[in-house]
């Protein structure tokens, strides 16, 4: 195993004070090496950063150099000729392009590699190499680049790694099915036991490429030692589907989205004739009208892309969450409450969790160009400098088992931009407020909603400063039309003095008690909409407060298939809105490096 020099001691004694015995005093190498590097993350504020590249750089550059690139393809037997493409000529394989540090006396060329040449492995795996970005054997400035100059000096090795149909990885483009899932463990299986691997891999990535970590989780290694999903899906239908309302992109996400990505006009496009290909055409649409997985049709399409419960059962890893709280590509459902399960279940699992939208906690121009209410007022404290260093911590102590071990807590930004430190999140020590709607007043007239009207309902203003915190949930009466079998609900959370927006829920009501289990309704049929929010973490001033406003649709969901008819809303004692609020305040907040202190905090100091 690589182990740090201890020169970078010098370095320390420039970014942490704290650290000043490091060569006085007559200090010990043991007491050096027991010191650690990196404060706690609230106590990172006075910490200095590179801010001249598109991202975080660690604050001590490692000191090895970055070896050339080599170009690896990994055989995928268990791809076979029943699964169509590259199974029938047997010859299957995903392409990855590799990063090893140089080090004195290791030849990675050789027979037989020492011990002390092993190194672990990080994987950034998806469908981009080639297709809309550079190939696999360029550093990407979607991540690769930053992994690679960040962690190959300090001993690390990168991969990128093209997913089955993208890049030079041959079959078919599976749109995170079972051949892509088989694709994946492979490239895992190689890259822990390779010669020039210690037996360590972890898998990092966004969007796509942080789905990729999941679907390697549930098909379980004992290689794979941790998991950075960023925005990454924990199921295919968990993101497009959201209590039976389905995102414009679901019924077309497979071959009128990625489908394109495994076609480039060679001899190779033929291998896109394999089954979860070719059922990409049906699923989408016939989920759509369904609102569910297709179960009771016996498709298994959506139920291999979920990966959720495999994960649970089949993984020994741990587990970094990131996500962004405005990120409304991968909905914050995709990490709430995936974070608190995991936890619960025994995983060693963080978060960190910003007012970024599908992004990286590191990169500006993302951060500086969201609206209002999408994130801009928590700008620029969402920026994380820090970040490189966050993640060495992490692998050094998951990929090789070096330093004290990373907190297991939950780093979580308000719409404001305050950040503070919870246990997990949500967190579970909340207060509930309840409002039903004889407390509130109802603005613009009835209470039946049609697809050209709204419903505005204005609820009391609070006496102090309320913190909202997790998912609220709005149960409310609500009557379909005598036309239709069904009806579409969407209610956006807004702040009462000037319309900021704080969050939204969305319900086809044939899914009224919530989940992914819908029923069948008879025209005019009465039922309680059991409407939960998308995450949120959002301050309200003393003497203001929220307004919901009720429509059929919004967003990018669309209206149910089965109704475009009018919803009459029961606005009693029976429709509750539910607030889960903390008293936290600017004494429980931190401030991250390179930033100065937080407005709403200045009166306080």
């Amino acid at each position: 195993m690589v182990k740090r020099s201890l020169s970078l001691c010098l370095v320390l004694l420039i970014l942490t004070p704290m650290l000043s015995g490091c060569f006085s005093n007559g200090t010990s190498e043991i007491e050096v090496e027991n010191s650690h590097w990196l404060p706690d993350v609230e106590d990172r504020s006075d910490l200095q950063y590179r801010d001249d590249d598109v991202f975080s750089r660690v604050s001590f550059n490692g000191s090895y150099q970055i070896g050339q690139v080599k170009s690896i393809y990994v055989a995928v037997p268990t791809i076979t000729s029943s699964d169509g493409g590259a199974g029938i000529t047997g010859d299957a394989a995903v392409h990855l392009g590799l990063w090893l540090p140089v080090i004195e006396g290791c030849d990675y060329d050789s027979a037989e590699i020492l011990e002390d040449c092993q190194v672990p492995i990080i994987a950034e795996i998806g469908p981009y190499y080639n297709d809309g970005d550079v190939d696999a054997l360029t550093p990407a400035d979607r991540l690769g680049r930053f992994l690679i100059e960040n962690f190959v000096p300090h001993g690390f090795g990168v991969a990128q790694v093209s997913v089955f149909g993208t890049g030079e990885s041959n079959h078919c483009m599976d749109l995170m099915g079972t051949d892509e899932q088989r694709g994946i463990h492979a490239a895992v299986e190689y890259l822990g036991s390779a010669p020039f691997s210690n037996g360590a891999v972890a898998i990092i990535g966004k969007s796509y490429d942080g789905s990729t970590p999941w679907e390697a989780a549930a098909m379980g290694s004992e290689y794979l030692k941790t998991i950075i999903p960023m925005s990454g899906l924990i199921g295919a239908h968990d993101l497009m589907w959201r209590n039976g309302s389905m995102e414009a992109r679901g019924a077309i996400m497979h071959n009128g989205v990625y489908g394109s990505f495994g076609l480039d006009g060679d001899l190779e496009d033929a291998e896109n004739a394999c089954e979860g290909y070719l059922e990409g055409y049906y699923a989408g649409p016939a989920a759509y009208l369904s609102g569910d997985n297709l179960a009771w049709l016996g498709s298994d399409y959506w139920s291999e892309r979920t990966f959720l419960d495999r994960a649970l059962e089949n993984y020994n890893g741990s587990i970094y969450i990131i996500h962004g709280m405005q990120d409304w590509n991968v909905d914050p459902h995709m990490a709430f409450p995936t974070h608190n399960i995991f936890s619960e279940a025994g995983f060693d699992v963080k978060g960190l969790y910003g007012q970024w939208g599908h992004d990286y906690p590191d990169r500006k121009s993302g951060h500086e160009g969201l609206s209002s209410g999408r994130g801009a007022e928590a700008f620029p404290f969402t920026l994380r400098w820090d970040w490189a260093d966050d993640l060495l911590e992490w692998f050094d102590f998951y990929l090789k088992e070096e330093g004290p071990q990373p907190r297991l807590i939950a780093e979580i930004q308000d719409n404001i931009g305050g950040w503070r430190v919870e246990a997990t999140y949500p967190p579970l020590d909340q207060d509930l407020l309840k409002y039903n709607m004889d407390d509130c007043i109802v603005i613009g007239g009835g209470e039946t909603i049609t697809s050209s009207s709204q419903l505005s309902i204005e609820c009391p203003f609070f006496e102090q400063e309320t913190r909202i915190i997790g998912s609220p949930t709005f149960h409310v009466e609500a009557t379909i039309s005598l036309l239709s079998t069904s009806g579409h609900l969407f209610v956006e959370m807004i702040q009462a003095s000037n319309g900021m927006h704080l969050g939204h829920a969305v319900m086809d009501l044939r899914f009224h008690n919530g989940g992914k289990d819908g029923e069948t309704l008879s025209p005019g049929e009465t039922v309680i909409a059991k409407m939960e929010f998308f995450g949120m973490d959002v301050v309200i001033p003393e003497g203001d407060g929220i307004h919901l406003l009720i429509t059929q649709t919004g967003e990018d969901y669309i209206p149910s298939p089965v109704s475009t008819m009018a919803v009459t809303l029961g606005l009693g004692t029976s429709s509750i809105l539910t607030l889960p609020v903390s008293d936290k305040n600017c004494d429980d907040l931190f401030l991250p490096p390179m930033q100065e202190q937080y407005p709403q905090c200045l009166d306080n100091e």
